[in-house]
């Protein structure tokens, strides 16, 4: 019995070498147009927020963005709505995206900061919750993308 055992291994193992995967035979990963633009707009977003961090600390001579959130809050938000927005609109229209679905994106990005700047301005929060205003504006966008799912699942 184990000598049968052995040998269907055996068997299967020259069958698998005998056929070789040649490059252009292997898996390619294919990330949707839909998913390709989220990945997009999310590393504009990130690039859009350290810009702002960085050019913000370097202006009010802080040490941290914590810091910058508990002394400045409301600069902090109205900032970094604008860091992480305009890199976003432009792209959006060198892309051929299109005014309204350009609109559409940039009010997903800034009406999400309005709750947060209240939290601030009635003294509900010590900080300005960057972190939870950008994690609104991911979701936000992806509800909008899903929305709109048509609009950004065209290959640009």
């Amino acid at each position: 019995m184990p000598h049968i055992h052995a040998t269907s291994t055996d068997q299967a193992a020259r069958n698998h070498d005998s056929h070789h995967v040649t490059p252009s035979e292997r898996p390619r990963w294919h990330i949707s147009p839909f998913w390709r633009h989220f990945l997009d707009m999310l590393g504009l977003m990130v690039a859009g927020m350290l810009a702002t961090g960085a050019i913000f600390l370097s202006i009010v001579g802080l040490q941290t963005w914590n810091e910058i959130t508990i002394v400045y809050p409301t600069q902090a938000l109205v900032s970094m709505a604008f860091g992480m927005t305009a890199p976003m609109i432009a792209w959006m229209l060198y892309k051929g995206m299109g005014r309204r679905n350009t609109v559409e994106m940039t009010l997903a990005m800034v009406l999400p900061v309005i709750p947060f700047l209240c939290l601030v301005w009635f003294n509900i929060t010590a900080s300005a919750e960057c972190g939870l205003y950008c994690a609104a504006t991911v979701i936000t966008m992806l509800s909008l993308m899903r929305y709109r799912r048509s609009e950004y699942s065209m290959e640009m």
